[in-house]
């Protein structure tokens, strides 16, 4: 028992933070700055008379001398100014956000426009300046949707307003962007479209890797019962919410919670401390209304409560802090928690303060948390709007309630009032079917997101318009007239693969679009080696929840794959299904057809010993080995965001995702003059799994590994995996994609044939044995030297 703490913050929520922080084994002594006379009853507790003013020199002095261990910063204001900085660069570490991770409360433009990035569901918004109030008029006149008005800034809660009409709308406008209504925080205006549904808070402790979140929660906000009157900064509330059903918890953690953690480490300012997230569960399931980063009132009241007894609060916060969250436990105890707050009179607008306070015996399960009281000579007073959270839990909610509400009558004070309906919805409503019944987007497949896909993709897929095909995708089908493409006895050849383990590449470092060349190369390169031209091609996306930007990124590769191979595009599914993939993650296939004349099949069956093997230059690993890619770049530390070690102007993601080359229009044209016998497209397998597939029974093939320079990326792997070179030639392309077999007669004139398009490099680099199997001479060459 020797950790010291610091609570910054005077209210209900320090209140009860210090309460479950003093039943710690490893807590010895809690500071509350400036703390009120609930805080200071319990013995390892003391409140601290210091200056709660940036840049917090008093306290940070105050925290070295006393050795304090965490910082605890309650109201956003600190953490928006940046306090966690402050006792950082004394070596004190704090259980809250950096100053940029604090902008997620600080700036609700900022916040909208991180959900806008990364896909997490909320309401369509557009921000202005405070200098752009004509063209805030002319959006909400034109948007065809009631609105929300927002101050981005920090406003104390009241920054929001519900407009009725349009006319109100606009006058709310004037009154934040010329009347300056909140002050700065009015500086630019969020102006968001009008959700409706159940209302829930969800707080989750998070390491900044690791994110987990503690019962939903349901709040009162405004004063009056039946949720009417002004808005306050919560008159009560209880967790967990039954509303928030364990299905609507998934959603919200595969949707929102987990894609906020892990784009706010992508993006340079990783998330420590309490994430508390405000979500309306809509028709179309839970959308955020907006981020807060530090615990609620008064939902921490309750929540605390509600923590089971074995749970080291001291513990949970270190953790966070230390980023090793996932090495403690965080229960509940089964039933439910309910805190009701008792206000001054007149609140939430003009209210009396130094209103005496008497407290008679409460229930013993009942903790009153003080918000706004303090001391005036012996007496306990009023000093505030919310004065008291009175908390409970219970087996039941109707026996928190009771007990409550109990406590409630044994308080007094002149002008005390309080709402009689805390956790009205539950009793009334909880576990309800909706009344206009379930819809398919509450299932979690956005059939609006499949339409506004197709019609994002539609110009991608007219660009690979071909003869034979007009590519409108759109239909049941997609249709080809072979006839048309003038072919006299074709026969079609099909193919079909995906991209493997280099999706998890692109995944991870949020690169989409190269993807979708490796799709189609994968396919029609396979095609190419029978001597087939590739004429369409369809693909199949899967994913769990339909990202329209990711998913628009990755047809787009497609459609530059299939320009370069010079074929069409004419369909493909996309699969949204909930629960078969985690978040954020999708596969891919391709289905690629092609026609070749029966007379020119590939391979045929004049290939003899001594025919030549010409290597085409592959652009980097193409789409195989990405396992063992995968387990060597682990190895190394390194991250995808990092420099790639083999070339300087790219990242190493960047480098990693270099597509698939597609050879159809360097090699097509030796095809159609005869010039080739065969080919391999080398890849999962090598050289050695590879090539014996185009050969006849009985023959084999001779590599020289040192008629080419092994490019940088593979001797990297080579090197810093420990990888031999028989094994690399087993694995990888090793810069060679496509092994073309010539006619001796015929090799000067391929040659000439296949450099005319100045595309990739030829090498010769064997020749065909008669021995079965793939013999690779002079490995040596790519060891290190």
């Amino acid at each position: 028992m020797s950790t010291q703490i610091l609570i910054l913050g005077s209210g209900g929520r320090e209140h009860a933070l210090a309460w479950k922080l003093a039943q710690s084994s490893l807590v010895k002594h809690i500071f509350v700055c400036p703390g009120n006379p609930g805080s200071a009853k319990n013995q390892k507790t003391s409140n601290l008379d210091l200056p709660l003013i940036h840049p917090y020199k008093d306290l940070v002095d105050f925290a070295v001398n006393k050795k304090i261990d965490l910082v605890l910063p309650g109201p956003e204001d600190p953490l928006v100014l940046g306090v966690e900085k402050c006792f950082r660069d004394v070596g004190i570490p704090v259980f809250g956000p950096t100053k940029l991770a604090a902008r997620m409360e600080g700036s609700k433009a900022f916040s909208k426009d991180f959900m806008h990035r990364h896909a997490i569901p909320t309401a369509k918004f557009r921000t202005f300046s405070s200098s752009q109030l004509q063209d805030a008029t002319d959006y909400v006149q034109t948007c065809g949707h009631p609105v929300v008005l927002k101050a981005s800034g920090l406003a104390g809660g009241k920054g929001v307003l519900i407009p009725s009409s349009t006319d109100e709308a606009i006058q709310g406008l004037r009154s934040i962007m010329v009347d300056n209504a909140f002050g700065s925080a009015g500086d630019e205006v969020v102006i968001e479209e009008l959700l409706e549904g159940p209302e829930i808070s969800v707080l989750a402790f998070s390491d900044g890797y690791t994110i987990v979140p503690l019962p939903a929660a349901q709040d009162h906000k405004r004063i009056g019962e039946g949720d009417t009157g002004l808005n306050t900064g919560g008159m009560g509330a209880y967790a967990p919410a039954p509303v928030a059903t364990p299905a609507i918890m998934d959603r919200i953690m595969t949707e929102s919670l987990r894609p906020t953690i892990d784009g706010m480490r992508k993006e340079g300012f990783p998330f420590v401390g309490l994430l508390f997230t405000g979500f309306m569960l809509t028709a179309d399931g839970p959308k955020v209304l907006e981020y807060n980063v530090r615990f609620g009132d008064p939902e921490t009241e309750a929540l605390m409560m509600l923590l089971s007894d074995d749970v080291d609060l001291a513990a949970v916060l270190l953790a966070c802090a230390e980023r090793h969250l996932d090495s403690v436990q965080i229960n509940t105890r089964p039933g439910f928690s309910v805190s009701v707050i008792l206000v001054s009179g007149g609140y939430p607008e003009s209210y009396a303060k130094g209103k005496p306070i008497n407290v008679g015996e409460v229930p013993s399960d009942v903790v009153v948390f003080h918000c706004g009281t303090s001391m005036s000579g012996n007496d306990l007073v009023t000093s505030g709007g919310r004065v008291m959270a009175v908390t409970c839990s219970a087996p039941t909610l109707e026996q928190a309630l009771t007990q409550v509400y109990a406590a409630v009558d044994k308080i007094s004070f002149e002008g005390k009032f309080y709402r009689r309906d805390i956790a009205h919805r539950a009793l009334t409503s909880s576990c309800q079917a909706p009344s206009n019944g379930l819809t398919y987007a509450q299932a979690g497949v956005s059939v609006d997101a499949g339409n506004a896909l197709v019609e994002a993709i539609k110009p991608y897929v007219r660009a690979t318009k071909r003869t034979g095909a007009d590519v409108e995708i759109g239909g049941f089908g997609g249709i080809f007239d072979l006839k048309a493409t003038g072919y006299k006895d074709p026969v079609l050849v099909s193919g079909t693969d995906g991209v493997g383990t280099k999706l998890r590449i692109a995944v991870d470092a949020g690169i989409h679009h190269l993807v979708g060349i490796d799709l189609v190369a994968m396919s029609v390169n396979d095609l190419l080696v029978q001597g087939a031209e590739p004429l369409y091609f369809l693909d199949y996306y899967g994913c769990s929840k339909l990202d329209v930007t990711t998913a628009a990124d990755v047809v787009k590769g497609i459609a530059q794959g299939c320009q370069q191979a010079g074929c069409a595009l004419i369909g493909g599914e996309t699969a949204e299904m909930p629960g078969m993939y985690q978040h954020g993650d999708y596969d891919l296939a391709g289905f690629a057809v092609g026609a070749v004349e029966r007379s020119s099949i590939l391979p045929r069956a004049n290939i003899i010993p001594g025919d030549v093997l010409l290597g085409i230059a592959s652009s980097g690993i193409h789409s195989n080995g990405f396992s063992l890619v995968r387990k060597v770049i682990e190895m190394t530390g390194l991250s995808y965001s990092s420099a790639c070690p083999w070339d300087d102007q790219k990242t190493l993601a960047l480098s990693l995702l270099e597509p698939t080359r597609i050879y159809v229009k360097q090699v097509l044209p030796a095809v159609h003059q005869g010039l080739l016998k065969g080919m391999s497209h080398i890849t999962g397998g090598g050289f050695i799994e590879n090539i014996p597939r185009v050969l006849p029974k009985g023959l084999g093939a001779s590599i020289d590994a040192s008629t080419w320079q092994l490019p940088p990326v593979f001797r990297f792997l080579m090197q810093r995996g420990g990888i031999a070179p028989l094994e690399m030639a087993r694995t990888f392309n090793n810069g060679i994609g496509l092994v073309l077999i010539v006619g001796r007669e015929d090799v000067d004139r391929a040659v000439q044939v296949l450099r005319e398009t100045n595309a990739a490099a030829v090498y010769r680099i064997g020749e065909v044995t008669d021995k079965s199997g793939v013999e690779m001479r002079n490995l040596e060459r790519w060891n290190p030297q």
